[in-house]
């Protein structure tokens, strides 16, 4: 099982807030850094300095560390027409050198897009596999063959398909809990699926639909990398455990129901009980940046416990 940090910087965090939680996942020994692609903040709470650009952010970390995986737990179909997105990842998976994932997805968040006048279409689905199918077709596109793609949103035309990412296939990831679509575009482009922010019993019906769209277009399900996303607070006190809550505004009487939530012992039994139902990698949702003791308490209590997962 792979253990990545994922957060949540539109909540209010600078370029250098995210660059020492980025470096001290490294140092602490977590499989990756992933940040959500938001350009508004949510809910109530300071938003200052203002919302950073995730694939601007990912290229300066991308020189900044040196191990650890880079991404975005998701990236919105609407923030970018795919051939740029394309360039974009394939020049941090370089400056990275071969360490970057995409994660992308249809967008959700409206009062975004009407903040900063982004286009939000009420269908999305189409626009998501179009653009899986443009940044993947520029990607495998032969060197010195060119790229045409006419679909019902995007149209490439003799497209040198330049620039390669380092890896091939980079990895994409796409999640969700959609019953059908989801499941389908996961098992025809993703190297992983992700679910996130749901309780195990969800989890686990998530996990069979895809392997079972897998299935249906002949792919291999093991061929499919399963991870699940949950909001995460560790603590030895009470008080240290209020207190992390109360820094991301959430409710000390419900946030233990799905989440990965108390003590470091409490944790290990969920991460455990998460693989048990199939999840190879875990993202643990940190929203408070700050917090750096709340890594150091993760790795030091929690990561040691789980080396002998398969």
């Amino acid at each position: 099982m792979e253990l990545c940090i994922f957060t949540e910087p539109q909540q209010g965090a600078s370029y250098d807030d995210q660059l020492a939680q980025a470096r001290a996942t490294e140092r602490l020994g977590f499989d990756g850094w992933f940040r959500s692609d938001h350009y508004l903040a949510m809910g109530d709470g300071d938003p200052l300095p203002g919302p950073t650009d995730a694939w601007t952010t990912l290229a300066g970390l991308a020189r900044e560390t040196s191990g650890i995986r880079l991404g975005t737990l998701v990236s919105s179909a609407t923030f970018r027409h795919p051939s740029v997105l394309a360039i974009q990842v394939a020049q941090v998976d370089a400056m990275s050198g071969g360490r970057v994932e995409l994660g992308l997805g249809t967008g959700w968040f409206a009062e975004e897009h009407e903040a900063y006048g982004i286009p939000f279409p009420v269908q999305r689905f189409g626009m998501l596999e179009e653009q899986l199918e443009v940044v993947t077709g520029l990607w495998t596109t032969p060197l010195g063959r060119h790229y045409d793609f006419t679909g019902e949103h995007y149209r490439l035309v003799h497209s040198p398909a330049l620039p390669k990412p380092v890896q091939a296939p980079l990895p994409i990831i796409v999640g969700g809990a959609g019953p059908r679509r989801t499941p389908a575009i996961a098992a025809r482009f993703a190297s992983e699926y992700n679910i996130g922010f749901r309780d195990e019993s969800i989890i686990a019906a998530s996990f069979d639909r895809v392997r079972r769209a897998c299935d249906e277009i002949g792919r291999d399900p093991g061929s499919l990398r399963t991870s699940v996303a949950l909001p995460t607070v560790v603590a030895t006190s009470d008080a240290d455990y209020l207190r992390r809550l109360d820094a991301i505004g959430a409710d000390p009487d419900t946030f233990a129901e799905i989440n990965i939530a108390g003590s470091p012992a409490a944790a290990v039994d969920k991460l455990l009980r998460l693989r048990e139902l199939g999840a190879d990698r875990v993202y643990l949702q940190l929203v408070d940046l700050r917090d750096l003791d709340h890594l150091e308490l993760i790795a030091a209590e929690v990561l040691p416990h789980l080396p002998h997962l398969p």
